[in-house]
């Protein structure tokens, strides 16, 4: 499965200490992530990440490209609801691209861990046959 993760500033030690939690899981899928969380992520796990540029300078479009063309299988996306960033629109359009697209989206850590303990009990195996 491709796995698209996403971190505002904010989420960004949680986003890292969810991939090392759930580092056996992840190490069986492809990952894509914005840059800078990329980054982060490989440096606290050493997990293969493809990164994207960062999220405001159009890591974010890169992402939605791939959700576009059914390249992302599940996003995990956590993100800041308390006080939007400049560039909230491309957070408003990863999520609205998922709803689109049937992408399971995680947008909270509790969500997130429902997707990848569905995951890693093959209850996503039903994307293999969407694409």
């Amino acid at each position: 499965m491709n796995i698209g993760l996403i971190a505002h500033d904010s989420k960004k030690k949680l986003m890292q200490n969810f991939c090392i939690a759930y580092k056996g899981i992840l190490n069986k899928n492809q990952l894509f992530a914005t840059g800078t969380t990329g980054r982060l992520i490989e440096e606290v796990t050493n997990l293969s990440v493809h990164k994207f540029l960062a999220g405001h300078l159009g890591g974010d479009q890169q992402l939605c490209a791939q959700i576009e063309h059914n390249q992302i299988d599940l996003v995990i996306f956590l993100r800041e609801a308390e006080n939007p960033l400049a560039h909230e629109p491309d957070s408003d359009n990863i999520c609205k691209l998922c709803d689109m697209y049937n992408i399971p989206l995680a947008t909270n850590l509790a969500t997130a861990e429902l997707l990848v303990k569905s995951l890693e009990r093959g209850d996503m195996e039903w994307r293999e046959i969407y694409q």
